[in-house]
């Protein structure tokens, strides 16, 4: 399972939300790549990287952040946070990600995500299913969807998507443990051969301790992204160090 730490950007800072709420904001760091520094000294591989200026804005804002770590560390990126044009995916691209994360853009343009998976290839697209009550949540978690987050999936999954990260918004921030149950449910439904290959789940929101890390493992989880709780050091460096 990829350990994958999150890096948030306002403003060009790391900061962090509870479950989406800009209000909440709490900046850790005004230097990302120093941040992004520190979790590859760590020997991480990975990191996701939120543009939440984008989000709100609707196109891509902190591209120069992406340039920056990409430029500076070997880390592999997904970057996500309103994306929604051909133009802000070649910027994203070619500013270093690795991967991109689409989510409110697959509930209300379908026909430009799937352009992307097509021109792209399913490796390099993420499908975000962030879950607010069940269903799909969109615009930076502000706007709830009426797509269902496993029928959303599975339709994605029929056109080829693999990877998808799912964050619980009611865990997001909460350091109270991640959605097992979700995720146990997401991994089940989703393995059907009829929907195409098996989906590579990636979770996100809550996850609080290293012990969490195992069980999301043992579910099927294909990656775990970790923020806030290494931001308050409930998780520490030397912690993921050993596990990864």
């Amino acid at each position: 399972m990829r350990i994958i730490p999150a890096i948030d950007i306002i403003d060009g800072k790391c900061v962090r939300l509870t479950k989406g709420d800009y209000d909440t904001k709490k900046i850790y760091n005004e230097n990302p790549l120093e941040v992004a520094k520190m979790f590859e000294d760590a020997g991480i591989q990975y990191l996701h990287l939120v543009d939440l200026d984008g989000a709100k804005a609707q196109h891509i804002v902190n591209y120069k952040v992406l340039e920056q770590i990409t430029s500076k560390t070997n880390l592999k990126i997904d970057f996500g946070g309103g994306l929604k044009t051909n133009e802000d995916l070649h910027i994203a691209f070619n500013s270093g990600a690795k991967q991109i994360t689409g989510g409110s853009i697959a509930v209300k343009d379908p026909n430009t995500f799937e352009g992307w998976i097509s021109k792209y290839g399913s490796e390099k697209i993420i499908l975000g299913a962030d879950s607010d009550n069940g269903k799909v949540s969109i615009s930076g978690w502000m706007e709830q969807s009426k797509e269902d987050v496993i029928p959303f999936i599975k339709a994605y999954q029929k056109k080829s998507i693999q990877y998808v990260i799912c964050t619980d918004i009611s865990k997001d921030g909460m350091l109270e443990g991640p959605s097992v149950d979700l995720y146990k449910q997401i991994i089940s439904e989703c393995s059907n051969s009829s929907l195409g290959q098996s989906i590579k789940l990636i979770a996100s929101g809550g996850i609080s301790t290293i012990e969490e890390l195992p069980v999301l493992k043992a579910i099927g989880c294909e990656g775990v992204i970790i923020g806030k709780a290494i931001y308050e050091n409930r998780i520490t460096l030397k912690d993921l160090e050993k596990y990864v």
